[in-house]
């Protein structure tokens, strides 16, 4: 089992913890990883983008000219797209990006992305975490006490404390242990957990 430090809010080690080999110690399936990223920001678009055909802009109702003896090229309609207002050929329309991934295959990415963090030392462990009242300057302290940069702060429950002092600081996520993704754990340099986030997590994953 992979063992990692545990520490105080202050940045002191206070202990060890043995990780779960059956979600920190798989084997990385880095297809599978991909895959988990590409749907999560797949599922993100809002598939909005939207332009008007020659069915959609105003106008054209009866043919600009005589067929003939103009000395001008044929047309039957001003809203064709060689005109100035005229549709638009082939642009985009409302369409949903969305694809899922089997439950099996998500959990199987989101424990290959803990492993590899866990392989490669980007965990710190949490004994506790406690915020009395949305300060900045609070969690700020505590990431540099733990010389972390650009983290994913882990918890086993919401706290609007926790997400409220951590929001302003640039390059710091807050998430839930239940709802973890992949990109944010992949996105994150380091994954910053309470011992209780990380209990939570193998009680759902293990």
């Amino acid at each position: 089992m992979p063992k990692v430090a545990v520490y105080n809010m202050e940045g002191k080690q206070v202990g060890e913890l043995e990780l779960s080999d059956a979600v920190f110690g798989v084997k990385v399936n880095q297809d599978l990883m991909h895959r988990a990223v590409l749907s999560y920001l797949a599922n993100r678009r809002q598939g909005t983008a939207a332009v008007k055909n020659r069915g959609d802009v105003s106008g054209g109702g009866r043919k600009p000219w005589r067929q003939k003896g103009t000395g001008r090229a044929r047309h039957g309609s001003i809203r064709s797209p060689q005109w100035v207002g005229g549709g638009v050929v082939f642009g985009p329309t409302p369409r949903d990006y969305s694809f899922r991934l089997p439950k099996k295959a998500r959990r199987a990415a989101l424990k290959s992305a803990l492993s590899a963090k866990a392989a490669a030392g980007d965990i710190v462990i949490l004994d506790q975490l406690t915020v009395e009242a949305p300060k900045t300057k609070v969690m700020a302290g505590v990431f540099r006490a733990l010389d972390v940069q650009k983290p994913l702060l882990v918890t086993a429950e919401w706290d609007r404390n926790v997400e409220l002092s951590v929001r302003n600081i640039p390059g710091a996520v807050v998430a839930k242990s239940v709802g973890l993704n992949v990109y944010d754990i992949l996105n994150s340099e380091k994954l910053v957990m309470t011992k209780d986030a990380v209990a939570k997590l193998e009680e759902v994953l293990a």
